[in-house]
């Protein structure tokens, strides 16, 4: 189910009749005037609720003799709340454009000429900092502790609050004694 029908589903559940229309059709397969007897209003109410229904594929039709019967579409509800979440997003790329534009923002504001003006303050900020300075280690490399600590001087002087401050953040591995660090695969 995409973004697109799942809003338009949840559009048409959050209505009392719309409902009750369900729940009749959860029982047995109905037509208009048997539906609006059942639930107490007129049948071109039920009409209209139908066809919001059926456009969200909530209902399917079918003809039978001088009746068009209504039946309760039971693929539709058994899909998880979880699995249209998980769904990618009619915007995944939009949302990517706009988190790469606010990277390369706090990279602009935070660098300058490649060195580190100052650590950020917040985590989310400090973090993308983090990741920069982390593009200079290679991956499946064991690096001193004097290693690191050049590569991070590169980028600013207190390498030993980014050093430790990249091991925090799991950006950086680190032998238990001291034996060598290293980038951690993402």
């Amino acid at each position: 189910m995409t973004e697109t029908e799942a809003i338009l589903l949840f559009k048409c559940l959050a209505d009392k009749s719309r409902l009750q229309i369900l729940k009749s059709l959860a029982i047995e397969d109905m037509y208009v005037e048997r539906l609006a007897e059942r639930l107490g209003i007129t049948a071109p109410t039920v009409s209209f609720h139908l066809k919001k229904l059926s456009d969200a594929g909530a209902v399917t039709s079918y003809k039978s003799q001088y009746y068009m019967m209504y039946s309760l579409n039971k693929e539709i509800f058994e899909t998880s709340i979880l699995e249209i979440i998980r769904e990618k997003s009619d915007e995944a790329d939009l949302q990517a454009q706009r988190d790469a534009g606010y990277r390369q923002k706090v990279i602009d504001a935070f660098f300058e000429y490649g060195k580190l003006k100052a650590i950020p303050t917040q985590r989310k900020k400090e973090r993308i900092v983090l990741e920069e300075i982390a593009r200079a280690f290679e991956y499946d490399r064991i690096y001193t502790e004097r290693e690191v600590n050049i590569i991070i001087a590169d980028f600013y002087d207190d390498f030993c609050t980014i050093r430790r401050d990249m091991i925090a953040e799991g950006l950086l591995g680190r032998e238990a004694g001291g034996g060598g660090y290293w980038r951690v695969k993402e």
